[in-house]
Formats: structure tokens, sequence, C-alpha cells
């Protein structure tokens, strides 16, 4: 798994929950002003990350710090190194 497969699976679900173009998601966007996503939908953002990969994010407190979305391919590339099964979802 390398970091373009998880540009790129993250990146799907932003574009399908959101409605975004893709060619706006890059690592230095913010979500909340940049993308104009709301509470709400940083929300259904989790939600979606977790159906996707099968992980609990809720209590993750590096979740907490996310802001942009270079933050969110950061996580995932933690998070695939450190469970396997995750990593495997990427392929």
């Amino acid at each position: 798994m390398d970091h373009d497969t998880i540009v790129k699976t993250v990146n799907s679900i932003f574009v399908e929950r959101f409605e975004l173009d893709e060619s706006e998601l890059t690592p230095d966007k913010r979500i909340i002003e940049d993308l104009q996503l709301d509470s709400l939908d940083l929300v259904d953002m989790i939600v979606g990350l977790q159906q996707k990969f099968g992980i609990m994010l809720r209590d993750n407190p590096e979740v907490r710090a996310v802001r942009t979305l270079g933050d969110v391919y950061t996580l995932f590339e933690k998070l695939a190194k450190e469970h396997p099964e995750i990593a495997e979802k990427f392929q």
C-alpha cells in the first residue's frame, strides 16, 4: 500500500459523500474552511471512513487533530501500518 493509493481511496469518499470535485482535493485543503464542510459533514466523513475501513475512529484522539486532507492521509498511513487489516482494504 502506498501513499497514492491512500490518497485516491480517501478522496473517493469525499467525492461520493460530499459531491466535491476531485481536482479540489489536495493535501493542503482545510476540511472546514476550504471544502466548506460543517460539523454534520464531519460526522458523515467519520462514518464513511469507519464503514470503508471497518474501524472505530470516534474515540481516536488523532482524529480530533485532523484539519486538512493531508492530515487524513497521514492518519490512514499510520493506521494502515499499525493494523494490517486496514492496509488490505486499500488494495
